[in-house]
């Protein structure tokens, strides 16, 4: 819920802050999209990359001691705000895509935000059952090279579709 409820203020800022930027300064739409398109374009060069020098997998501690629920929520938070990824993907990549979609951002914005609710719930409450498979190397192999796909797929569709 932490997560989730992080990613839907983050993807708000990203929207409408992106938003309000634009309108003081009209070519930042377009900087936005060519640097987000070149961001999608070398994180999923990076991914096949991983794929093809033989991905990762899940590490797991059977019998690890769970944590409190003040250690969950501060390291949910931590994972959240202290990452970078969650700034350039949320705000900056969601954000210039949303310029797109001009008069329609609020709808963009929820959908965006729905979509980042299952995400992070499907993510939860999926985890424990596929667990088994996340610890084979060829799994995270699978992973990778769709997300390498999608995320050039992505930087295609920003550069070129308008």
């Amino acid at each position: 819920m932490i997560c989730a409820c992080s990613d839907a203020l983050l993807i708000q800022v990203g929207v409408f802050g992106l938003a309000a930027i634009e309108d003081l300064i009209p070519s930042f739409a377009l900087l936005m999209r060519y640097g987000g398109a070149a961001f999608l374009c070398i994180y999923g060069i990076l991914r096949l990359r991983s794929a093809w020098q033989g991905g990762e997998s899940l590490k797991i501690q059977d019998g690890a001691q769970a944590q409190g629920l003040k250690s969950t929520v501060l390291t949910a938070l931590a994972i959240t705000w202290l990452n970078p990824h969650v700034y350039l993907d949320t705000v900056m990549l969601l954000g210039s895509v949303a310029s797109n979609y001009r008069p329609w951002q609020q709808s963009f914005a929820i959908g965006a935000s729905l979509a980042s609710f299952c995400f992070f719930f499907s993510l939860g409450y999926g985890a424990a059952s596929l667990r088994r498979y996340l610890a084979r190397p060829a799994v995270w192999r699978i992973i990778e090279v769709l997300i390498g796909i999608f995320m050039l797929y992505l930087a295609v569709h920003l550069l070129f579709v308008p």
